[in-house]
């Protein structure tokens, strides 16, 4: 018996050594600031986990490998697309443990989004579509001390076949300021869906945690304050029956998983005058 559970433990482990074993887990990015002078830098992380607690935990679990990473992009003020992809460095030691990073060097004022969205093929012992959309955003302002106020591209679309698109000016919140969350799939909004708010270092609740948790509404709407100033990551997932092929591989189900991330100040540094 011994050596039975010995072989499948070994399984177990082989299987979470596999490349596609880590579509489990959920994709984020996140940047060191949300508003940074223009002309200077911003640091954007690309880290995998978020495994524990049905996926709302906010923990690394394993690191994407760069080859996964097909699709990042930053959208400029201007509309304007530029690929980061090429850009990322392996921050970690080992195989499976850091993140992804790379610095992205600011030109134009205004509203900047990062996105990365996926679509393959895991098999976890049932072969599962995966479509991941993984999204956060900074400014860039001429003066730190005097933002813009109503800058536009916060709820901007990307275009991901599910996303989630903040309606909120994310240069003024704060603690206890709400931020408005839609989300969509193929564009259109989707009512009855549970998103986390999750709190980095915070342990959510099993089941729903009404502190940190909303369903949509018809307009795949949510709205949340957050208690403290730290990152957030908003979460979502859908899960459906649907079948089909997809480059030559069959799948039996199909699993959609939404990500946005935020630095929340512990005070809105806009809203002194």
């Amino acid at each position: 018996m011994m050596r039975i559970w010995m072989r499948v433990l070994k399984s177990v482990f082989f299987l979470a050594a596999l490349p596609g074993f880590s579509g489990a887990h959920d994709l984020w990015l996140q940047t060191n600031t949300g508003v940074v002078r223009t002309g200077d830098a911003v640091h954007i992380d690309c880290m995998l986990g978020n495994h524990g607690n049905d996926h709302r935990d906010f923990k690394l679990a394993g690191k994407p490998g760069i080859e996964t990473i097909k699709n990042l992009e930053v959208i400029q003020p201007d509309g304007s697309r530029k690929d980061i992809r090429g850009e990322l460095a392996d921050l970690g030691l080992a195989p499976k443990e850091g993140f992804l990073s790379t610095r992205f060097v600011t030109s134009r004022q205004g509203v900047h989004l990062v996105a990365h969205t996926s679509d393959r093929v895991v098999n976890h012992g049932t072969p599962v579509r995966s479509l991941r959309s993984a999204k956060c955003a900074f400014v860039a302002s001429d003066l730190l001390d005097k933002v813009p106020a109503g800058l536009k591209g916060f709820d901007k679309p990307v275009g991901h076949p599910v996303e989630l698109v903040v309606d909120t000016d994310l240069t003024r919140i704060g603690p206890g300021t709400p931020i408005a969350v839609r989300l969509l799939l193929s564009g259109k909004p989707v009512e009855g869906v549970k998103v986390s708010f999750i709190p980095r270092g915070a342990t959510l609740k099993e089941g729903m945690d009404p502190d940190h948790e909303r369903i949509t509404d018809k307009q795949g709407g949510v709205s949340f304050a957050p208690k403290v100033g730290t990152y957030h990551l908003i979460v979502a997932h859908i899960e459906r029956a649907e079948k089909g092929t997809l480059a030559g591989e069959s799948y039996e189900s199909t699993k959609h998983t939404a990500t946005f991330s935020l630095l929340v100040p512990q005070k809105c540094p806009c809203c002194d005058d």
